[in-house]
């Protein structure tokens, strides 16, 4: 059985309930926004390839990403940015972002299957599991939205600030980026609360520092 049938067929157990997964991407980086992904995926035939997004090539999630949202009853996304991170720490924005993208559905699942996270306080039954999207396909299918969602912002920030290469490490703190921030200083998508680990001057304070030398 591979990797999609398996997962698929998890969630099929839970029929004839509406069953829906939820899902984050970025909650690590150093840099953007976290985002949560919820969806109800027909559970009459597997979409082949739908598994944890991190397994899944960056061209395979774009493509998948389109399969998706064509196929699904119902899907919502949150979106919870660097400040709101800093000002409430990750664990609850992303909570927050996942709230956010259950109220955006258009239609309630009766069960919601959640990557991990406990205590989201959501109108109808949830489970969390553990490596939920490498075990449920509705999960997964979630992670996929997220994940696309989120690179996609990542890319569009990288022409307003190119110096992090944020369309090539999505805001993680890679030994490039890393490196970058040290040259040019942290900028304002930057999350503070992160970055402090490594000593990083804001640009303001970078080109205040240039200019008394």
């Amino acid at each position: 059985m591979n990797d999609t049938k398996k997962i698929f067929e998890h969630d099929k157990a839970f029929l004839p309930q509406m069953v829906a997964g939820m899902d984050e991407a970025g909650r690590g980086p150093l840099a953007g926004p976290v985002v949560a992904a919820c969806v109800i995926m027909p559970l009459d035939f597997p979409i082949d390839g739908i598994y944890d997004s991190k397994k899944v090539s960056e061209k395979n999630r774009e493509a998948l990403y389109e399969k998706i949202i064509r196929a699904a009853t119902a899907y919502g996304v949150g979106i919870v940015d660097n400040s709101v991170i800093d000002e409430i720490n990750i664990l609850n924005a992303t909570k927050k972002a996942m709230r956010e993208a259950f109220r955006s559905m258009k239609l309630a699942p009766t069960l919601l299957l959640v990557d991990a996270v406990k205590g989201l306080e959501l109108p109808c039954e949830t489970k969390a599991i553990v490596k939920g999207d490498a075990t449920s396909y509705n999960i997964a299918a979630a992670s996929i939205i997220a994940k696309v969602t989120r690179d996609r912002i990542m890319r569009n920030y990288d022409g307003e600030y190119p110096a992090y290469k944020f369309a090539k490490n999505k805001g993680y703190g890679t030994a490039e980026h890393i490196a970058a921030l040290e040259v040019a200083g942290s900028c304002p998508l930057h999350r503070a609360t992160f970055v402090k680990n490594f000593s990083i001057m804001t640009q303001g304070e970078k080109n205040s520092q240039r200019q008394a030398q």
